[in-house]
């Protein structure tokens, strides 16, 4: 399977990068490109991982791309999306995303991964909380992310709630994927 990752280069979501490492076929976009090469290169791919920072509107560009101040991935890409169960959808609130548009394929809700986060979001957490749940989602999804989207989704729920007792981060983004 050709996989293409778009993860805009930002050192605080760094910790996703080994998500991706264990896949054998893929070309990883960090920035410097322009919109309409990507949107040229989705369907060259079985796949397209998008991860970092997002909104409901999209993942957001991070001051990297030539031609995107503010999403890299945003409704315009949406035609270029659709239709593929396989691709993944890895920011903040990509779940109100990927409905509005109608597409598939793994996503997440709100995400909790930083400190701040955790106080905007009303959980009472402590950095070793955050590192372990940033750790161990990265972890799981990493042991099985050459399956197909489903199986993806079932071993990280499985394997991702039980830690969730004891840490309130786990059990927030558990509650969000």
């Amino acid at each position: 399977m050709k996989t293409l990752i778009i993860h805009p280069m930002d050192e605080s979501t760094d910790f996703l990068a080994p998500i991706y490492k264990p896949i054998k076929n893929k070309t990883v976009i960090i920035g410097g490109s322009h919109r309409s090469e990507l949107m040229h290169l989705i369907p060259k791919y079985d796949r397209v991982i998008m991860m970092g920072h997002g909104s409901p509107n999209g993942l957001y560009a991070i001051g990297i791309w030539w031609d995107q101040p503010q999403y890299i991935i945003d409704e315009s890409f949406v035609p270029y999306l659709r239709g593929n169960p396989s691709n993944m959808y890895i920011w903040c609130h990509a779940d109100q995303f990927v409905d509005r548009h109608g597409l598939s394929g793994l996503c997440c809700g709100m995400f909790i991964s930083s400190k701040i986060e955790s106080i905007e979001c009303g959980v009472g957490a402590d950095h070793s909380d955050i590192e372990e749940s940033n750790s161990r989602f990265v972890e799981i999804l990493a042991s099985c992310i050459e399956e197909d989207s489903n199986t993806i989704h079932k071993h990280l729920m499985e394997q991702y709630r039980r830690n969730s007792e004891r840490n309130p981060v786990v059990q927030y983004n558990h509650k969000k994927l």
